[in-house]
């Protein structure tokens, strides 16, 4: 393969079907059954679809939404959409019918594609009249007047352009944990510049595999998953559904791995439901069944032949990441947002001794912290701009540089710690800022915590809402309540008097993106919740750990 520099992923896309026709690029699995996309059938699919989109009277930078869960349809959409001179518009496959709405309607949007959904009935009542609609061959994609087959039947479109990297390529709705959301216009240079910088960093090559789950209509999946496929070659393997997600993983047997804490640290609990700490903790100091026990995890997880572990779109624990490293399964931590396409910094290659940091800087990629604390970045891979909200760009892009919103910290080598961020901070009733972030690392330290949210807005203290892990038996509520005391205690004795908690209440509902409070990347809605609890102070005795809201009115 030729020099991948300064070329857009259309032309890396038409490189290889030249180059390798025959070779399997995508493997879907359907009704049971593996079906495979070499990268010739990929470019001629992609090319039927934008003589049919053509058909359907679409026009060169009109606006094409795309809803679905991840799948070969997905990547092939993208690629007739660039080879068609449209824009595209991912949304959340989990995304309700508001901002649906929303979505579609801000970005003008002239058509949607739709697949695979769990229940398409909740995005119906999004889409308005008039706006085309196309089904991917999915019997879970919303009722369409087009479908997939029909627009395959025309002939492929021939000398198909590569567009300017200054062209808009789409817009990326951000997920919106403090409001509506924004929409991120990004060029195909920028985009070029993201993929390749993750392909350059880890050295991805046409030997790896990944599994493509996470959404597609999240930066980061876009970039260093479906970009950064084009530049190394690298094969992707879906996921059929949830229950099917182990064995799918184990089929493809992925070389490259990413996830988000959330899931890892549900991994840990199902480990540790069939093998508790204490007895790992005896098999992992016994040199031979050492390494045959971390062998049968990963097996077990479908990662036996994983060189690259990934974590990112929230705050990690440490002790996780730690947890895992005793397992032979270092997971390499990153740091980015949609503004800059998720490319900013990572750890790696893996440094032990900077966990707890999210990595140093990628390939072209400038970091540095402001005097008031924040975290700038400048590179080649960051956004146009907010799509109808010129004065938001002004506010984040100044003099070439991406205010972040983040704050944070450099050490001497470069590698970055994330202390928080400027809107999360909050003034507690005597007047005083607290940074909630910190604590809630700290908090993550507690492997019965898979979740928490400090809050404390006008309140006399903060005060933790927290979720239980997975798997935790809540047959034992006072061992319960007995650990989480502890670590109660132990942060409090580490924080300055105005941040100390002044008690930590365990959810009983848990936050979902269904109810609202999560967003479909998973991050908590924390101005819901701190609305939701803005008189909790009130009813509370000071010091206690509380399961269940039902409970406070016993504890009074």
């Amino acid at each position: 393969m030729t020099d991948t520099a300064d070329k857009l992923p259309l032309a890396m896309l038409y490189e290889r079907a030249e180059r390798q026709p025959e070779d399997v690029y995508l493997r879907q699995p359907k009704d049971g059954h593996w079906h495979s996309f070499s990268w010739s059938q990929v470019l001629d699919q992609a090319a039927r679809l934008v003589a049919g989109l053509y058909a359907l009277g679409l026009e060169p930078e009109d606006k094409v939404a795309l809803l679905s869960k991840n799948c070969a349809e997905w990547f092939i959409c993208d690629f007739a959409l660039q080879m068609g001179g449209f824009i595209s518009v991912p949304i959340y496959p989990t995304a309700g019918a508001d901002t649906v709405r929303y979505v579609l309607e801000h970005s003008e949007s002239r058509a949607i594609i739709t697949g695979k959904l769990d229940d398409p009935g909740i995005q119906e009542a999004g889409i308005p009249e008039g706006i085309i609609r196309i089904a991917m061959p999915y019997p879970s994609s919303l009722d369409c007047q087009h479908d997939w087959k029909t627009l395959l039947a025309h002939e492929p479109i021939t000398l198909p352009p590569v567009p300017s990297p200054k062209q808009l390529m789409t817009i990326v709705y951000t997920s919106g944990s403090t409001g509506a959301p924004k929409g991120v216009m990004i060029d195909f240079g920028a985009f070029a510049a993201a993929a390749q910088g993750v392909v350059t960093t880890t050295a991805l090559d046409k030997h790896d595999r990944v599994v493509s789950y996470l959404p597609l209509s999240h930066i980061t999946e876009r970039v260093y998953v479906l970009g950064s496929s084009l530049y190394s070659g690298m094969q992707v393997g879906f996921v059929q559904s949830l229950d099917t997600f182990i064995s799918d993983v184990s089929h493809t047997s992925p070389t490259v791995f990413i996830s988000v804490p959330r899931l890892w640290t549900n991994f840990r609990s199902g480990i540790l439901n069939k093998l508790s700490q204490p007895k790992l903790d005896i098999l992992l100091k016994i040199p031979f069944v050492s390494g045959l026990v971390k062998k049968k995890i990963r097996a077990g997880l479908g990662l036996k032949d994983a060189r690259i572990l990934g974590c990112g779109s929230a705050p990690v624990s440490p002790s996780l990441l730690r947890w895992y490293e005793r397992l032979d399964m270092p997971i390499t931590e990153a740091w980015g947002m949609t503004e800059n396409l998720a490319y900013s910094t990572l750890n790696y290659p893996y440094r032990s001794d900077k966990v707890g940091t999210v990595g140093r800087r990628g390939v072209h990629v400038d970091i540095r912290i402001s005097e008031q604390g924040e975290i700038l970045c400048r590179c080649p891979g960051m956004m146009r701009g907010y799509y109808k909200q010129e004065d938001a760009t002004q506010q984040v892009l100044q003099d070439g540089w991406l205010h972040t919103g983040d704050q944070g910290k450099l050490d001497g080598e470069g590698f970055l710690s994330i202390t928080g961020r400027l809107k999360d901070a909050f003034k507690t009733a005597k007047g005083k800022y607290v940074l909630p972030v910190p604590i809630e690392t700290r908090l993550a330290e507690n492997a019965l915590i898979e979740q928490s949210c400090v809050i404390g807005s006008g309140l006399a203290q903060p005060l933790a809402l927290v979720q239980l892990a997975d798997g935790v038996d809540l047959h034992h509520k006072g061992k319960i309540v007995e650990q989480l005391a502890a670590t109660f205690e132990q942060i409090n004795q580490q924080l300055e008097s105005h941040q100390r908690l002044a008690g930590m209440l365990v959810m009983q509902a848990p936050w979902t993106i269904e109810n609202d409070l999560m967003t479909p990347t998973l991050k908590i809605k924390r101005h819901l919740l701190e609305k939701k609890y803005a008189e909790l102070d009130q009813v509370w005795p000071e010091g206690r750990v509380i399961l269940w809201e039902e409970e406070l009115d016993k504890a009074q």
